[in-house]
């Protein structure tokens, strides 16, 4: 797994990253969350490695879009990416009916009945029938079928060279190598309105996991959902939050997530440590980031142009 960062003025093209583009990583593992402020943040610049959802996101392959790689936001995953020289794994977070924060990706669990297919959103959901779906811990037991549905609106089956079962966050913390930082992104439907007391009823939840098992681990927080960030802010002040943006290549009702200028607003009303950031926002605005240095913010970033 390597990280390749360029100077902006050095790409001429969005679509283009050139192969002599100058290379600078540096990589460190911080010692707790808290110390990944924002007064750290204003030091000497640092390069974080952060493996998406353990092992690198599945990759599709264009012939038969099969997924053909460990399976994304497991333990095996997860423990996998340890084996690489990175300071943290990013993962998604929700919270079942019966306020257990699990580790899960998509809006919907989808399963197919003969020939019916059923999909659930994970808070609609206990934590037994979660744990219901795809492989199971129990030796001889079968789980119910786990499948996904494409950006184009295909239904194709969950195929992985390596399967693993669903997880906790719970287990995230007791079984995966202490010394990897956790990104826990903080997951909610973009095409959902919440109420306050919603989300600040999800948060409470998923702290309660984290105070009673971080210990030591390096943790930060990330959402795109901008008021969950905010919230999640006030409800604690151990650990950094970054708010998630695509900083316009897509285009949402909440202005908040439209622009890197909205991104840095919003970090700075609500005492935000940073800005994590699709790629193709910061090459498209480059002058952007010299605005979220000067706001002594810190900047991540993410996507296949990377």
């Amino acid at each position: 797994m390597a990280l390749k960062a360029v100077h902006v003025s050095d790409v001429p093209n969005l679509d283009h990253v050139p192969e002599n583009a100058s290379l600078s990583l540096y990589s460190t593992r911080f010692s707790k969350g808290a110390e990944l402020n924002r007064e750290a943040a204003s030091k000497a610049p640092q390069f974080l490695v952060i493996g998406h959802r353990g092992n690198g996101m599945n990759i599709l392959q264009s012939t038969d879009r099969r997924m053909k790689a460990i399976k994304e936001n497991s333990i095996m995953s997860f423990n996998s990416a340890a084996k690489h020289p990175i300071d943290f794994i990013e993962f998604d977070v929700q919270v079942t009916k019966d306020d257990c924060p699990v580790i899960f990706h998509d809006d919907f669990i989808l399963s197919e009945d003969n020939g019916i297919i059923f999909e659930k959103r994970v808070p609609e959901l206990s934590l037994s029938e979660f744990l219901c779906y795809g492989p199971q811990k129990e030796a001889g037991k079968s789980g119910k079928s786990l499948l996904r549905k494409t950006k184009d609106g295909r239904i194709v089956e969950w195929n992985v060279e390596k399967d693993d079962s669903l997880c906790t966050l719970q287990d995230a913390f007791q079984q995966v190598e202490p010394s990897l930082g956790f990104n826990i992104e903080l997951k909610f439907d973009d095409h959902i309105v919440y109420q306050q007391d919603y989300l600040i009823h999800v948060l409470e939840a998923i702290l309660q996991v984290v105070f009673e098992h971080g210990e030591d681990r390096s943790i930060i927080f990330s959402s795109f959902q901008p008021d969950a960030a905010l919230l999640v802010r006030k409800l604690q002040s151990t650990y950094p939050v970054y708010f998630l943006t695509d900083g316009g290549a897509k285009i949402f009702y909440d202005v908040r997530r439209n622009s890197l200028e909205e991104a840095i607003r919003v970090c700075l009303e609500g005492g935000l440590q940073g800005i994590v950031s699709e790629v193709k926002a910061v090459f498209r605005n480059p002058e952007a980031v010299s605005k979220i240095k000067d706001a002594k913010l810190s900047l991540v970033t993410y996507g296949q142009l990377k």
